[in-house]
């Protein structure tokens, strides 16, 4: 598995994300959380993922406990990432919920400890003084942030009076918006931006469309999946499509191969089998060419999805309607 340095950290070009794991909106059965996600865990290390991303509020600390569980005895070989659910940032709370998390997830540090959402009611340096405090007595090696503007990063930055290493945003082919910003001053200042749902919930995999709509309360909610967007992304799954079949690799391999081609940037795909999880990991060793990336890039720029309250008020009708 190819990896990177930044910041003195070193990572995975391909994670593993575990939204999924102890939440049952995926709709991936009762097994899911005992059998298969653990192997999915052990397999991913074998494969020299490093990169395990999880989080206090991903079903309410279970999954800690299944990622903690997994990476017994092969602590060593993991770059351990997991998110405070920021409601009260002030010290005494984040120091609290960091030792909370490492409990779940049976470590003694954690490889890096994000924020999870700007809380609007505190600045985006609020908590930085606590995340300080746990890195000097050595709980957190490196603090991150998650869905933070380029301006609440760098002021992030300035509060912790170090490096914030990264930033872990909704990023993909489908979802541009934040990654195209962000992208070039990680590269700048030795960060990373750490992409999540790079296939934009499976959306790039080409398996859905207005015809075959996906099953499942996550994807269901996601206005991307509504039967308008599902044919506006025709286009773009048919470059994907094309592109993929040059290389005898997957739609969701060439989306994944075109993320990490972006400086300094890794992606964290979830994976609902230990197969899923090795497709995901060969993404690592597809070479895309310039001319393949500019046509997946101008693919991407066409896309437009409808989004806001409009698309809002129709993922409420579909919701009555089922």
């Amino acid at each position: 598995m190819r990896t990177i340095e930044v910041g003195g950290a070193r990572l995975s070009v391909i994670g593993l994300g575990t939204w999924q794991f102890g939440a049952r909106e995926w709709g991936y059965g009762s097994e899911y959380d005992t059998r298969v996600a653990p192997a999915i865990v052990r397999r991913a290390l074998d494969l020299g993922i490093t990169l395990i991303d999880t989080a206090e509020i991903y079903g309410f600390g279970r999954s800690e406990r299944i990622v903690g569980r997994a990476i017994e005895g092969r602590r060593d070989e993991v770059f351990l990432a997991t998110k405070l659910l920021p409601l009260v940032p002030l010290e005494p709370v984040v120091e609290w919920r960091a030792l909370e998390s490492a409990a779940r997830a049976g470590v003694d540090h954690i490889d890096l400890y994000q924020v999870h959402w700007p809380n609007p009611l505190f600045a985006p340096g609020t908590p930085m003084r606590a995340m300080a405090k746990l890195q000097r007595i050595g709980l957190v090696r490196h603090v991150g942030v998650s869905n933070y503007s380029l301006d609440q990063w760098r002021q992030a930055d300035d509060a912790l009076g170090g490096p914030v290493l990264s930033n872990q945003v909704q990023f993909s082919l489908a979802v541009r918006r934040h990654g195209d910003v962000l992208v070039p001053w990680a590269a700048e200042h030795d960060r990373v931006v750490i992409a999540y749902s790079p296939l934009a919930q499976g959306l790039l995999s080409g398996r859905y469309s207005k015809e075959r709509p996906p099953q499942g309360r996550a994807r269901q909610g996601n206005a991307l999946f509504l039967p308008d967007n599902l044919e506006r992304a025709r286009e773009l799954l048919g470059v994907l499509d094309e592109v993929a079949r040059a290389h005898y690799a997957s739609s969701s391999q060439v989306a994944l191969a075109w993320l990490i081609r972006r400086p300094n940037v890794v992606a964290i795909p979830g994976a609902s089998s230990v197969a899923q999880l090795e497709a995901n990991a060969a993404a690592a060793d597809l070479e895309l060419s310039d001319d393949e990336d500019q046509a997946l890039t101008e693919a991407s720029d066409r896309f437009e999805p409808r989004t806001g309250k409009a698309a809002i008020a129709d993922l409420v009708k579909s919701r009555f309607r089922r």
